[in-house]
């Protein structure tokens, strides 16, 4: 009974690590080590004092069980952003699209205005002219005109009766039906100069219609074009926020990888010899197809290079996850952005990690065999998609996992 009581304290001890790590501000009751050892190795049982540590250690567990839920909504909070972050830029190339397009639309009525103008212009000095030409030439008809009324009545036979012969009779009646003549058609011409004038002026006036509805339509699309910009503005200022937030998860993934380093060192430390080690050549840990290799590669999320310490393998949520050698599971749960997370010491200080799981079948402390279902693929913690990140760890340290599988 004492020695179950040892583990489950050395696993609470463990625990305390991992959440120092992990920044979950959980805390101990402020006993020593050195006390729980003598009671743990005295040959007298401490019942009371053993049931207290044990009470505390179940309570970090309920704890640690209580944050992973919350991580878990975290995380689907964080996968519903990076679905509005996709539709948002798909949207974003739309309104860039709409905007080039306003912009040449624009562009056209402007230099339609332009040349309306200039028609408008000459079209005005147009009518002026004929405006002017028209008012001479009725001024002096209507002076003939009046003058040929009052002379129409007893002086037009007048003229004619003073002849002295029939010649001139003749030659004088000739005369007055030639003025009567031009009389029409200077009026004739009057009334055409009087047509063609009001038909530049219906289209002098269609000519001011058609620039002031262009006016219109260009102011119109201006103010589409300005809401647009203020719409890709604000926009670009939220996927900045974005973005921004998630280089902070990234930089946290970061930290988590460097403090796996330290993480492993100090759980394979507190193993002085392993119940299980590995053979040194290593299996596919998923039989999915690998979608990311080693090294600097572009990030799926940032859209710049960044290190990848492992590999990742693509299949679908809930496909298995099998241990890539034999060893001792020393840790098993949430990891920061790694999300759900296992560890196994393979002896030699070789160590694999298998992250982003959807569910752990295995716990910590438990020895798994080569080929072993460990875990289920899945997307927690930073991730874009159900896959398998894969590390391989020498000392803490990242290595290349191909040169082992």
């Amino acid at each position: 009974m004492v020695k179950r009581a040892y583990q489950r304290l050395l696993a609470g001890v463990l625990l305390l690590g991992l959440s120092g790590l992990l920044g979950l501000g959980w805390s101990l009751p402020a006993v020593s080590l050195s006390k729980l050892s003598s009671h743990f190795f005295s040959s007298t049982p401490q019942t009371p004092y053993l049931a207290q540590v044990t009470n505390s250690v179940e309570e970090l567990q309920r704890q640690q069980q209580r944050k992973e839920e919350e991580r878990s909504r975290l995380q689907r909070q964080q996968d519903q952003l990076e679905g509005l972050e996709r539709s948002a830029q798909k949207r974003l190339g739309g309104i860039q699209q709409g905007i080039r397009a306003t912009a040449a639309q624009i562009a056209q009525n402007q230099a339609k205005l332009k040349a309306a103008n200039q028609e408008l212009v000459k079209l005005e000095a147009q009518l002026a002219k004929a405006e002017k030409s028209y008012q001479g030439k009725q001024s002096a008809t209507v002076a003939r005109l009046k003058f040929l009324q009052r002379q129409q009545g007893s002086r037009g036979w007048a003229l004619l009766l003073e002849s002295e012969n029939l010649n001139e009779f003749l030659d004088r009646r000739h005369q007055l039906r030639r003025v009567y003549e031009a009389d029409r058609t200077a009026l004739a011409q009057l009334q055409t100069a009087a047509v063609a004038i009001e038909r530049q002026r219906r289209q002098v006036e269609g000519q001011k219609n058609e620039v002031a509805l262009l006016t219109q339509e260009l102011q119109a699309q201006k103010v589409e074009y300005q809401a647009q910009a203020q719409s890709q503005q604000e926009l670009i200022n939220r996927l900045r926020q974005d973005r921004a937030a998630l280089e902070a998860a990234e930089e946290q993934l970061a930290r988590d990888s460097r403090n796996l380093a330290v993480l492993i060192q100090r759980l394979a430390g507190n193993r002085s010899r392993i119940a299980v080690r590995g053979t040194g050549q290593m299996a596919y840990p998923s039989i999915g197809e690998m979608t990311s290799s080693f090294g600097y590669r572009m990030h799926p999320i940032l859209g710049y290079n960044r290190f990848h310490a492992g590999v990742d393998f693509g299949a679908d949520t809930g496909s298995p996850i099998f241990a890539a050698d034999s060893g001792v599971v020393i840790f098993a749960g949430w990891y920061g952005g790694y999300g759900q997370s296992i560890i196994i010491d393979h002896g030699n200080n070789l160590t694999t990690l298998y992250a982003h799981s959807s569910e752990l079948y295995v716990s910590e402390g438990q020895s798994v065999q080569q080929g072993q279902a460990i875990a289920a693929i899945g997307t927690t913690g930073l991730s874009t998609g159900p896959h398998l990140h894969f590390e391989v760890r020498l000392n803490g340290e990242p290595v290349d996992p191909m040169s082992y599988l």
